[in-house]
């Protein structure tokens, strides 16, 4: 699997929610599909092992001193489904792995994660209603898939999101609801001033206005707590914050080919003096994004994502940042998919300023940066369950601070297997 990096979402309540509606979609593909390595009554269940192998010319993200290691990462995706009606779904989707590296046995770490998100969830129908109850979990380590971190090689988190919404469907009004409980845990000390819970709560209603554009509005309130804060051992603490979201967007969908998402609002970050280490100030910002999927032809598909957003930092309180992410997938060589992508962001770490003479904030604190991604692979299926993909990735990071560049490269095979 080729994957484009991303930095922390912004604006965390509406793109929580924004997960939620994906998650949904891959939950209805998953049903459809009448793959399975188990199957007992309406339960199924599909297990697909793979095994990757890497070269890492990078693994700390450094400007000079650079490692390079050999990568091993086994890993099996367990996807279960179990209709107890035909509205009332119990659905589990997760990977496991491990990557093992060779040379840096200190950065081996496990991998917890789901192709789709979904992690655990059940939907309820009642009448006109759709309950969701749903925990999503996120385990992983990997510095390069966030734009505001370098010099590191053991970044990475344990996220874990448990709630529920309620979709009210009134035929051309929908309103949807919801609630998360969001706990986020270093998998280094080194960044335990990430540690935190957040509690987010979304509304949104939507309007069919044509068989083939729906508009509506949605807004966001996100309340966030670090466990860091209010101790001197926390010298590059962040401070708690509230966060609200609020503003239209409109789907236009002439077919089933092409999608095409835009969105836009006001967000408004309410920062209190929780830190030692970090002055702080509220800061109110904007928010737009333009989502696109199109499948072209039949051999030929693409999908874009661009916009402008505000996201809780990990080196300081805010980052402001633009974004553009291409992708690509070309299939006109038999047996051969061609998948190509490409990420771009720019963005400015940190307001206020340091409390503390020497805090490694200060390394980051108004920092510019320019982030640029490059992904390719080729699959080709060995045999009708055995498929072998050939992957490249480039990470490259410039930075008005000179220790903050660097380039990696990354290269590997992956072996998968589908029954």
């Amino acid at each position: 699997m080729v994957l484009l990096p991303k930095t922390l979402q912004a604006q965390a309540g509406l793109n929580n929610s924004l997960m939620g509606q994906s998650v949904a979609a891959a939950r209805d593909a998953q049903m459809q599909s009448q793959d399975y390595t188990f199957k007992y009554g309406d339960f199924r269940t599909l297990i697909t092992p793979s095994f990757a192998a890497q070269w890492n010319d990078n693994v700390r993200l450094t400007k000079t001193d650079m490692w390079d290691d050999y990568i091993m990462d086994p890993s099996v995706r367990i996807a279960s489904s179990y209709p107890l009606t035909q509205r009332n779904i119990l659905s589990l989707d997760v990977s496991v792995g491990y990557r093992r590296y060779l040379n840096h046995a200190e950065l081996s770490t496990f991998d917890l994660n789901s192709s789709t998100g979904t992690g655990l969830s059940f939907d309820i129908g009642i009448k006109d209603f759709t309950f969701n109850f749903h925990d999503w979990f996120k385990y992983t380590q990997d510095a390069s898939q966030n734009a505001t971190v370098a010099n590191s090689g053991n970044y990475g988190t344990f996220q874990n999101t448990a709630g529920l919404s309620s979709t009210w469907d009134l035929n051309q009004v929908t309103l949807t609801a919801g609630y998360d409980h969001q706990n986020v845990i270093s998998t280094s000390g080194q960044y335990n001033n990430l540690n935190h819970s957040a509690e987010m709560f979304f509304l949104r209603s939507g309007l069919q206005v044509h068989p083939q554009v729906n508009v509506g509005l949605e807004t966001t309130a996100s309340y966030t707590r670090y466990s860091q804060t209010g101790t001197r051992n926390a010298a590059n603490g962040l401070n708690d914050n509230d966060a609200y979201t609020v503003g239209p967007y409109v789907t236009f969908t002439p077919g089933s080919a092409l999608q095409i998402t835009a969105r836009g609002g006001y967000s408004i970050y309410q920062f209190q003096q929780s830190s030692l280490a970090m002055q702080t100030s509220d800061q109110n910002s904007w928010y737009a994004g333009l989502t696109v999927t199109h499948d072209l032809f039949d051999s030929v598909s693409y999908a874009l994502d661009a916009g402008h957003e505000t996201t809780l930092g990990t080196q300081t309180d805010l980052t402001e940042d633009w974004y553009f992410r291409p992708n690509i997938t070309w299939k006109f060589i038999r047996d051969l998919t061609f998948n190509t992508g490409f990420s771009y962001q720019h963005g400015k770490q940190g307001q206020g300023g340091s409390m503390l003479a020497g805090s490694p904030l200060n390394n980051y604190l108004g920092e510019k940066y320019d982030w640029y991604g490059m992904t390719f692979q080729a699959a080709h299926p060995l045999t009708s369950r055995l498929n072998l993909a050939l992957n490249y990735r480039l990470t490259i990071r410039s930075s008005d601070r000179q220790n903050n560049n660097y380039t990696q490269n990354m290269v590997g095979l992956e072996l998968s297997y589908h029954h």
